[in-house]
């Protein structure tokens, strides 16, 4: 059974650039650059889709808190795909570090992860940490946890539902 997205982030180019004063071509580079569009991401999904709210700090171990105090994760899936593990081991100089990304998926509920290659129209899928963990065990996830674009629309396809 396929699972569909559980909704969609929808974007007006015109009205961004008009708003920020910049062309159609610059909002299109910025809203699909994970590093750069994250911050706005995870405030629309907060308010938006969890009705919750951001993590106290930029440097705690999640981005959302949910109603009831779960703690989430905010994933893009840009052009060269996504990770799963804490955003402390990826990067420059950085390396992962399984026991810390196990502890992760203990901490949290799950990710919500948003195709952000799709904008202006961004499809989001809901996904437990249980999910992840299971993905990892089946060897579905690469080495460091980060899969290829292709390979997570795939996995998000075939997850159960949320």
């Amino acid at each position: 059974m396929s699972k569909e997205p559980n909704g969609s982030l929808m974007w007006d180019i015109e009205e961004i650039a008009r708003a920020l004063k910049i062309s159609g071509k610059d909002v299109r580079e910025y809203f699909t650059d994970g590093r750069r569009v994250s911050f706005i991401l995870e405030r629309r999904i907060a308010r938006e889709i969890l009705k919750g709210t951001l993590a106290p700090t930029e440097g705690a171990g999640f981005d959302l808190i949910d109603p009831e105090g779960g703690k989430w994760e905010v994933r893009s899936i840009s052009k060269v795909g996504v990770y799963f593990c804490p955003s402390y081991m990826v990067g420059s100089g950085r390396h992962f570090e399984e026991a810390g990304f196990i502890s992760k998926l203990s901490e949290i509920r799950g990710y919500i992860i948003a195709d952000i290659e799709s904008f202006p129209n961004i499809p989001f899928w809901i996904i437990t940490a249980d999910q992840v963990r299971n993905w990892w065990n089946e060897r579905k996830l690469g080495t460091t946890s980060k899969i290829s674009r292709e390979r997570a629309l795939e996995l998000l396809r075939k997850s159960k539902s949320q």
